[in-house]
C-alpha cells in the first residue's frame, strides 16, 4: 500500500510517501513544497494545489492522509490553514484518490505512543521506523508521521473487517442449511 501524507501549511507543506510491504515501511518520497514568494493567498493556494498535485500524480499513492486542523491562537492562522487544507484535499479529489483525516494527537500517539509527545520525538520515531538519516525537515517529518499512522489503523482496521466479513458469510451459509 502506497499513501501519502501532507502537512498542510500556507508557507510550507510537507510531504512523505509511505509504502508498507509485509511488515517493512519504507520512505518512498518526502519534501517540502515552498509557494513562490510574495504571491497572495489565492496564488500560494493555486500554487500550492498544483504542486501538490503533481506530486500525486508523480507518486500514484493510494491513499492521501491529510492532518486536521487544530486551532492556533491567531483566528487568521487558523482560517489560512482551512484553506490550504481545503487545496490540498481538491487536489486529491480531482484525481479521485481515498482521503484520510487524523488529528496531530492521533497520529503523535499511533508513531510515538503518546499523543502529547514533541515534534522532536515525533521526527526520531519516524527516523527510526523508516530508517532515515537523522536530518528531515520537520513538516516531511509530520507528513511521513501521518502517512505512518494510516498504515498502522488501516493495519488494525482490516482485519476486523476481514472477519466481520467472514462471520457473515458464515452466518449465510448456516441459515441456508438450516432451511
Amino acid at each position: 500500500m502506497r499513501v501519502l501524507g501532507l502537512d498542510p501549511g500556507s508557507r510550507r507543506t510537507g510531504f512523505g510517501l509511505v509504502e508498507r510491504t509485509g511488515n517493512r515501511l519504507r520512505s518512498a518520497a518526502h519534501g517540502v513544497v515552498v509557494p513562490r514568494p510574495r504571491l497572495d493567498l489565492p496564488q500560494r493556494l493555486h500554487d500550492l494545489a498544483t504542486r501538490v498535485g503533481e506530486i500525486m500524480d508523480r507518486t500514484r499513492p493510494e491513499v492521501v492522509v491529510v492532518e486536521e486542523a487544530f486551532y492556533h491562537e491567531s483566528v487568521r492562522s487558523t482560517l489560512v490553514l482551512g484553506h490550504v487544507r481545503g487545496a490540498l484535499l481538491v487536489a486529491a479529489v480531482e484525481r479521485n484518490l481515498a482521503i484520510a483525516e487524523y488529528s496531530p494527537r492521533e497520529i503523535k500517539q499511533s508513531v510515538v505512543g503518546s499523543g502529547g509527545a514533541s515534534k522532536e520525538q515525533v521526527a526520531f520515531m519516524v527516523r527510526r521506523l523508516l530508517d532515515l538519516p537523522a536530518s528531515l525537515p520537520a513538516d516531511a517529518s509530520d507528513a511521513l508521521a501521518a502517512a505512518i499512522c494510516h498504515l498502522h489503523r488501516a493495519r488494525i482496521t482490516a482485519p476486523a473487517r476481514a472477519a466481520s466479513v467472514a462471520a457473515g458469510r458464515l452466518r449465510a451459509l448456516l441459515e441456508s442449511k438450516s432451511r
